[in-house]
């Protein structure tokens, strides 16, 4: 029993220290930086470009809806490496098959995750008007120039 209180007295001792050496270097670095402010150095600063106009603008809801499906098959691609590697271990000792079946139905659910999204017009992009990209490439083609 007493071995075990050793053991979380250990990771106590690693956290307090831890916390101590993240709060000593923040204090030293306040204690030896010199503090001269300028307005200058007082601007906003966002990749060495002047701000243009307002933070507080309205994003398009198709980021979203992009960066989810780009977090799906990232998701997918780091599964599937591992199982890759599984599979080829288990082909050493013959039951391959049964992996090979679980990992193609899983490639089949994603199929048909992308072939959802596609169908229902979620991976076109909107133009600021709120139509999709393929009206309005329709649009300016009709238009004579």
């Amino acid at each position: 029993m007493s071995d075990m209180y050793f053991e979380f007295a250990a990771v106590l001792v690693f956290m307090l220290l831890g916390t101590l050496f993240l709060i000593g270097g923040l204090v030293f670095g306040w204690l030896v930086r010199p503090s001269k402010p300028t307005p200058e150095k007082n601007e906003i600063y966002e990749c060495g470009e002047p701000t243009i106009g307002s933070a507080w603008i309205r994003y398009n809801s198709r980021f979203y809806t992009v960066a989810l499906v780009y977090l799906l098959f990232d998701v997918e691609v780091v599964i599937l490496v591992p199982a890759a590697l599984v599979l080829r271990e288990m082909a050493g000792i013959g039951i391959a098959w049964s992996a090979l079946v679980g990992l193609l139905v899983f490639l089949l659910v994603l199929a048909l995750g992308l072939a959802y999204e596609w169908h229902y017009g979620n991976l076109d992009w909107i133009g600021e008007t709120g139509t999709s990209s393929k009206s309005i490439s329709a649009e300016q083609e009709e238009e004579p120039a």
